[in-house]
């Protein structure tokens, strides 16, 4: 079995072998996964977080031994600046919000050997409380974030890719799509139970899980929709003010955080 890391700001998953192939999800700088095929110019990958499958470019592959891939897939801390960059040697590359910052001692780390400085805001996961304040004040970083089918990154995120990365740097390992997303947690029957940091999952017309977004104090949930935004959600769903009408359709709500 061999392994990687994702050693660049952002690397696109795409559905196929093919430049012009669908981004279907993407690598931020630290996360580790497994290679379970090649091509010519491709490689087909598993993410360790969720097990997301997906090709990458085989340029932008960079390979780790079996024990690297273990203790980095054993990382806690996580950069929570927008954009910061790492300094190495000779060279900078800039780390986006989410990333893992591996084998970290608080001014630097290691990535493949190459040893970094970095000075940006870092939250552990194991040395900090999971709390509903916490986690929100996280999701709020993005806010306007432009909406990106298969982002995952600041400057491009879908639904469930928002929701995935900010509970990835409380702790939890979360599904990448809404519809797996939506198995995980406990059902919080009522709408008026909810609390903030619950995980509301709304429905197309085929009844269809579509869409999901981060609860609110208020009766307000953030979520990435056109952008990532705060809206009013009630017992149908999300109210966008600015378009004067419904824009998704609850489904379920799901409880992660402890209560």
């Amino acid at each position: 079995m061999n392994y990687g890391i994702c050693s660049m700001s952002v690397v696109p998953i795409r559905f196929g072998s093919s430049d012009t192939s669908e981004m279907v999800s993407q690598l931020l700088f630290g996360e580790v996964y497994e290679v379970i095929s090649k091509k010519a110019k491709w490689i087909k990958i598993k993410c360790t977080l969720d097990g997301y499958e997906g090709w990458i470019s085989k340029n932008q592959h960079t390979e780790i031994t079996e024990a690297a891939h273990g203790r980095a897939k054993k990382s806690t801390d996580f950069s929570l600046e927008l954009v910061m960059e790492a300094m190495a040697t000779n060279f900078f590359i800039p780390i986006l919000i989410g990333s893992t910052i591996p084998e970290y001692d608080g001014i630097s780390f290691q990535l493949n050997g190459k040893k970094f400085t970095y000075s940006g805001q870092v939250i552990n996961s194991k040395e900090t409380t999971s709390t509903a304040e916490l986690l929100t004040k996280v999701a709020k970083k993005y806010l306007y974030a432009p909406y990106l089918w298969g982002g995952r990154s600041p400057f491009g995120i879908d639904c469930s890719g928002f929701v995935q990365v900010v509970y990835k740097m409380l702790g939890f390992q979360l599904e990448r799509d809404a519809k797996k997303q939506v198995n995980q947690g406990e059902v919080v029957n009522l709408i008026n139970e909810a609390q903030p940091g619950d995980l509301a999952f709304f429905e197309n017309t085929s009844k269809k899980i579509v869409h999901v977004g981060i609860l609110l104090e208020n009766q307000e949930i953030i979520h990435a929709s056109g952008r990532v935004r705060i809206d009013k959600i009630d017992h149908q769903g999300i109210y966008n003010q600015e378009l004067g009408t419904y824009t998704h359709k609850l489904r379920v709500i799901k409880r992660l955080l402890p209560s």
